[in-house]
């Protein structure tokens, strides 16, 4: 993932706080829409239909009648990108021919009217059943947006995913104190300070004793090492405005066999207003389904970038080394760089051992054991694993491959 510029942390900043002054969600779209030169952004909740919706200030008209004359699934433009299940920004060139996009109904009778004619988007697939969606929109002058921008774009897509989520679990109603909003998330959390001191938590998390070892000074260490050093890590980073690093990782629970995935959500600006002398809220999220995770889930728990994301999914595929270069467009070399990354942060030794994670039939993973070691030695794609990567792996293929993944994101009943 691309390091943010001292402008692009500040948005962060703001994105995050967001998840408690849901309010800003226009001013942080617009901000958002800036990076792409965009006239406007919004995003939508779907279920399968828009449930919610909220946009920048200068589009909020247009996205109003867009929802209320049911245009989100005219056409066939937005059910690609949910499709595509594509790790990141997609650009709506990326997904048709530019005849193709003349006969959308969206641009046809809509948008070229108003002179706006390219968009990018995102959407991500919830276990819930909904599904959430970020759109930009250009004029037509403009043309699309180049690669260097939809990069910009997928930096910040972690971050609006996890302010997001959590501004719809509080029903996108502003929090007017720490005790009522931990209590109205109704997930395990607390709120920690920069010295990692806890100043409030709520019931949930409070009956976690098998999970979390409180200490003397307000002090709270979770008793999977592993987790705890990435809490750990993912605070400092926090103190020091850093949003690089990984601030989702899985948690084990060794009392009911459940893993549970941990949320680092930075508290900033107006959002310190409700939770006073704070750093982060830090919340805790309970498996999903008990079926193979797919892998837009995979790239968020192990914090991979889109395009480690393609390589994985062109593993779990039966895909080789040389497939996935010719499919990309790139040098067999830069894809071995991609599944070094993927194996280190999947904590995987073998391409076969990510088709396993990934869920796939052990016939299916042999015949890939088989096209891999022919095509590419062992030696290039071994690695040896941190604990951190095997914390994770083992969250995921604990007590079976059916019990194993953690879902990143869950929407209950979002109001915008």
């Amino acid at each position: 993932m691309e390091s943010l510029q001292s402008w692009e942390s500040e948005l962060v900043d703001r994105i995050y706080e967001c998840s408690f002054v849901p309010e800003l969600w226009p001013e942080v779209l617009k901000n958002t829409s800036k990076i792409s030169e965009s006239a406007g952004a919004s995003l939508f909740v779907t279920h399968p239909q828009v449930t919610a919706w909220t946009a920048s200030k200068n589009s909020r008209d247009i996205t109003g009648r867009f929802v209320a004359e049911g245009w989100y699934w005219q056409g066939k433009l937005m059910s690609l990108v949910h499709k595509s299940r594509h790790p990141g920004f997609l650009r709506d060139v990326d997904l048709c021919s530019q005849d193709e996009l003349e006969a959308e109904p969206i641009y046809r009778d809509n948008w070229r009217k108003m002179g706006l004619g390219w968009g990018a988007a995102t959407a991500f697939s919830l276990p819930t059943g909904e599904a959430l969606s970020i759109v930009l929109s250009r004029t037509v002058a403009q043309g699309p947006a180049d690669a260097a921008v939809i990069r910009k774009l997928d930096t910040l897509r972690p971050h609006l995913a996890r302010a997001a989520v959590l501004a719809t679990r509080l029903h996108l109603e502003r929090a007017e104190a720490a005790s009522q909003t931990l209590a109205a998330l109704g997930l395990a959390a607390l709120v920690l300070n920069e010295a990692g001191c806890v100043l409030s938590a709520n019931a949930l998390i409070e009956g976690m004793g098998h999970l979390v070892h409180w200490r003397a000074g307000d002090r709270v260490a979770l008793k999977d090492r592993s987790a705890d050093d990435m809490l750990v890590d993912a605070l400092a980073r926090v103190k020091l405005g850093d949003h690089n690093g990984v601030q989702s990782f899985p948690v084990r629970d060794p009392v009911n066999d459940s893993p549970m995935v941990g949320h680092v959500v930075p508290v900033r600006f107006s959002a310190r207003d409700i939770f006073a002398r704070s750093t982060a809220v830090f919340i805790m999220m309970p498996v999903a389904a008990p079926n193979s995770p797919p892998v837009e889930l995979v790239m968020s728990l192990f914090d991979l970038t889109p395009a480690e994301a393609r390589v994985a999914r062109g593993l779990a595929a039966g895909k080789t080394v040389d497939d996935l270069a010719g499919d990309n467009g790139v040098s067999p070399n830069t894809v071995r760089v991609q599944v070094r990354a993927v194996l280190e942060k999947t904590g995987c030794q073998r391409q076969t051992d990510v088709v396993a994670l990934l869920g796939v039939s052990p016939r299916y993973a042999a015949e890939t054991r088989r096209r891999a070691d022919a095509a590419q030695p062992a030696s290039n794609c071994r690695i040896i694993r941190t604990d951190h990567a095997c914390a994770k792996t083992a969250l995921l293929t604990r007590g079976g491959m059916q019990r194993g993944y953690a879902a990143i994101l869950r929407l209950r009943a979002p109001i915008f």
